[in-house]
């Protein structure tokens, strides 16, 4: 046999052998939940970045299109968008006393390289048309507008005052970005942090003396420090942050050659969840008033990585956050950005879906706000998170295969408490074999090339029409006595209509 001939084969001898499929069995206890999510869970930024912000010797930012997305909007009904970014400390507001509105100039010695900016109420009036249509919005306000009390009032109050008078709906004022800890271009200690946010709830109480629509505060959307955290906390008290809010880019510089790597290592993954549980612990402390929210994750620093981002293996690390936030009682995820940006959940040129906006929006039709435990013990490549349907009976689970080599055969078990002739027992059931055919939406790359753009769901491509009309998503219907399959580098979401999961209730 030809030697070439020879090569070829040992080598299709070694994929057959380094791939297999795995048997799996996976415990949800359905009687109880473990945290609570609101219901528009997966949200997204718009940034403040100009066209000719540049990193890495590209300036993938672009000219956002906003009013052209109304057709992207309506798909998510509706979708909470945050307006804020690195330049938002720097944004001056087009009303009262402002009579100069300049756009944002390039400044080397400018806080991110860029000249205050002002917003314009006309661009406002014009955003606000999207967002009162289309879903709730957080508005990052500057917090470094000025260092005295008296002038910080008189910038936010005539702000909010204008956007009352319009009849717009803020959901919630966010104060500051990344301001925390060391910072990121500027910082702010925690005491005067603390102190200045009191200020700002004041004036939105003022504003909003109706409780029942008075914007929420958030802060103080930066990466978590613990001992500046806990400070801010203290000296604001337990009544004043409606949200605490943090940033998650936990897959570092966007020109990391080593990226692909880390969004397929399960341990590098965890990691993570340190800090979720931190922010948790340090909510815990001033409850009832505060929650713990993400208000920006893009994974990779600077605008993204410009071959990975935009791509189908981001789903690894972007649908696993939505999972591992969730469980750590996280109710916001904001993905940055919307549009804008290597990492946007929309190609900036095209307004065309990336793959995320796909795995982001069958995760917020599909997966309730009662989180469940989950539990199995084969592979760490295969992650699961389960929720209760949305609005419906039964189950949501998204299964997230890492491995490239190794298909899954999942069983499931339901792990009920009983309280039986007042004695309290858990229960292991024997393997859940339902009587109705469960829904499954089976997410891929086309040809197995997680860093192409092009996603499959159920083997379809996934390709918007002219209007931009996104494609139907139906699922397949699979007879629920047998196991559910998760090919090798996939991406599953699975609900089941008829298993018993009584937190639902």
């Amino acid at each position: 046999m030809d030697l070439k001939c020879i090569f070829s084969l040992a080598i299709l001898v070694s994929q057959i052998s380094l791939s297999s499929t795995q048997n799996v069995n996976i415990v949800i206890q359905g009687a109880t939940s473990i945290s609570e999510t609101y219901d528009n869970f997966v949200c997204a930024t718009l940034d403040w970045w100009p066209t000719d912000k540049c990193n890495y010797n590209q300036c993938p930012w672009g000219k956002a299109g906003l009013l052209n997305l109304e057709r992207i909007f309506y798909s998510f009904n509706p979708l909470r968008i945050k307006v804020g970014g690195s330049l938002q400390d720097q944004v001056v507001y087009g009303v009262g006393g402002v009579k100069n509105c300049p756009n944002f100039m390039k400044n080397e010695d400018s806080l991110f390289g860029f000249s205050q900016g002002c917003l314009p109420m006309e661009r406002w009036d014009e955003l606000n048309k999207i967002f009162n249509q289309t879903g709730l919005v957080t508005f990052g306000l500057n917090a470094l507008l000025e260092r005295n009390r008296s002038q910080i009032e008189k910038g936010l109050w005539d702000f909010m005052k204008y956007t009352i008078s319009k009849g717009y709906k803020v959901d919630s004022y966010e104060f500051g970005n990344q301001l925390s800890g060391a910072g990121m271009g500027a910082s702010v200690e925690a005491e005067q942090y603390g102190k200045d946010i009191v200020v700002l709830k004041n004036l939105v109480k003022e504003l909003h003396p109706d409780p029942k629509t008075q914007p929420k505060v958030l802060g103080p959307s930066g990466y978590y420090d613990l001992k500046w955290f806990n400070s801010f906390l203290e000296v604001s008290g337990h009544d004043v942050v409606d949200g605490v809010t943090h940033h998650i880019y936990n897959l570092g510089p966007g020109d990391d050659p080593n990226m692909i790597t880390k969004i397929q290592d399960p341990s590098y993954l965890n990691q993570v969840a340190q800090t979720y549980k931190g922010v948790l612990n340090i909510v815990n402390k001033f409850k009832p008033q505060s929650e713990a929210w993400v208000s920006e994750s893009g994974g990779a620093l600077h605008g993204g990585a410009k071959d990975l981002s935009p791509t189908f293996a981001d789903g690894f690390w972007y649908l696993d956050q939505l999972g591992m936030a969730s469980t750590y009682n996280h109710k916001v995820f904001y993905r940055q950005t919307l549009i804008d940006g290597n990492y946007a959940l929309l190609n900036t040129t095209t307004s065309i879906p990336n793959p995320d906006y796909y795995g982001a929006l069958l995760w917020h039709r599909l997966m309730g706000s009662t989180v469940l435990a989950v539990t199995q013990e084969s592979n760490p490549n295969l992650r699961v998170y389960a929720h209760c349907a949305k609005k419906k009976p039964g189950i949501s689970i998204i299964f997230i295969n890492l491995s490239k080599d190794s298909s899954f055969n999942v069983t499931l078990s339901n792990y009920e408490h009983q309280s039986r002739n007042s004695r309290s027992t858990d229960v292991a059931n024997p393997e859940f074999r339902g009587s109705k055919d469960r829904e499954e939406y089976h997410l891929a790359a086309l040809a197995g090339n997680i860093q192409g753009q092009i996603v499959l769901l159920n083997d379809v491509p996934m390709v918007p029409t002219e209007t931009f009309d996104i494609p139907t998503m139906e699922p397949k219907l699979v007879n629920s006595s047998t196991p559910i399959s998760i090919a090798a580098h996939s991406i599953v979401y699975v609900t089941i209509r008829d298993f018993q999961a009584p937190a639902y209730a």
